[in-house]
């Protein structure tokens, strides 16, 4: 981060919830409607404290369930406002209908998503089964390792959402209780700066605005309905240059860069492996390990998981030897999700790296560095001998016999 910006901010010790709701409180929202869920419950919580207290305009509304959460932003962006929200899990479950009518009536607003463990059985720790939920829900979706980071993104989702050449709801994404309930040194925007960075919020098609008199969620059945979606789907896939553009802006002011894909130690790599969340902070200490056992090991995280960047991924795994995709989600009768991404982003490339699927960390079971130095000397071992050890996808961290699926 460039030393002098952050000689002209404030250091603040906030954990990744409060670091939601602060960069909420500068965007100057005009509703939050919200229903409160573990671990996101702070994100709202902290907001309600600061209407109450005067701090903020705007409206804060307390509805009756996650549901009617998620309708209540649709109605209020509809009307013309800038609209966030939070939620996980459970919550996010009963909230998915109506992602799909903010996404397809193209409202701009922020859904911070504190991952977790998707039930049966229950469980509040994290995971990442419900940031997959949401993966074709027509929203963008910006993943974050660090509580600095779910500020930063939270920012930016405001004004990338906003774009007049985008118009779509965008979820920021933090690990459950690894990100949201740690407390970290954050340095924060002024308030007048980073309200100048969102901008004033321009309504389109807004529902009040009499003048000129619109119909959302409107039934099409098959006269239409293919147009419109495919004209979502161009906005979302074309986001990447507004995204690219938020993202310089956003440097230039805080000193602090983002890419669409993050690495650390890539430009030799010989073996990676590609993660979501948390997990980046933590691989990159494997790797220096690696490194000084002579393995050039490196890592790879997706910033922005929707839209997918298929040619960044693509670019930065070309000249490995071998790849194990981190998936910290129940895979459900297949291979992980992330796993799918990478393969579709290398199928019509040159590389042909041999592709494995972790699955790991599920209901917030710890990934340790010792445990992530194993998986890269596997890594490194399979790329020696030029094939994988007998199976694409395998358990870590599993109690209870080894576990391995789709052998090959």
């Amino acid at each position: 981060m460039n030393s002098k910006i952050m000689e002209l901010n404030k250091v603040e010790v906030w954990d990744g919830n409060m670091a939601a709701t602060q960069a909420m409180r500068q965007a100057d929202i005009d509703v939050v409607a919200a229903y409160p869920i573990t671990p996101s419950t702070p994100v709202v919580e902290n907001y309600a404290t600061f209407h109450a207290n005067g701090y903020i305009d705007g409206e804060f509304v307390m509805v009756e369930s996650e549901h009617a959460a998620m309708s209540g932003c649709v109605g209020a962006a509809a009307a013309g406002g800038r609209v966030a929200t939070a939620t996980s899990s459970q919550g996010l479950a009963l909230m998915v209908e109506v992602l799909y009518q903010a996404s397809g009536m193209r409202l701009p607003m922020v859904l911070n998503i504190v991952n977790r463990a998707l039930a049966s059985p229950l469980n509040v720790n994290g995971d990442h089964s419900d940031l997959y939920l949401t993966r074709d829900s027509g929203w963008i979706s910006l993943c974050t390792f660090s509580p600095q980071e779910v500020y930063d993104m939270n920012l930016c989702a405001f004004k990338i959402g906003e774009h007049m050449d985008v118009r779509l709801p965008v979820i920021v994404n933090q690990d459950g209780f690894l990100s949201s309930h740690t407390a970290q040194n954050i340095y924060p925007l002024q308030d007048k700066e980073a309200c100048d960075f969102v901008g004033e919020y321009k309504p389109l098609n807004a529902m009040l605005d009499f003048s000129r008199p619109v119909t959302h969620g409107v039934q099409t059945e098959e006269d239409w309905h293919f147009e419109h979606k495919a004209k979502q789907h161009d906005a979302l896939m074309n986001s990447t240059k507004v995204i690219a553009e938020v993202f310089a802006e956003f440097e230039k002011l805080s000193g602090r860069k983002y890419n669409f894909v993050e690495s650390y130690k890539m430009e030799d790599a010989e073996i990676a492996i590609v993660v979501l969340g948390t997990t980046y902070e933590s691989a990159q200490l494997a790797v220096d390990k690696m490194r000084e056992e002579g393995i050039k090991a490196g890592v790879v995280a997706i910033r922005v998981f929707r839209p997918f960047p298929l040619k960044e991924v693509s670019d930065m795994l070309q000249n490995v030897k071998a790849v194990a995709c981190m998936d910290r989600s129940a895979p459900g009768g297949s291979v992980g999700a992330l796993y799918n991404e990478i393969s579709g982003a290398l199928f019509n490339s040159p590389a042909r790296p041999l592709l494995s699927n972790i699955i790991y960390g599920l209901g917030g079971r710890d990934m340790t560095i010792g445990v992530l130095c194993d998986i890269y000397r596997d890594l490194d071992a399979e790329a020696k001998a030029g094939k994988l050890n007998g199976s694409i996808q395998r358990f870590v961290g599993v109690r209870g016999p080894e576990l391995k699926y789709y052998k090959v």
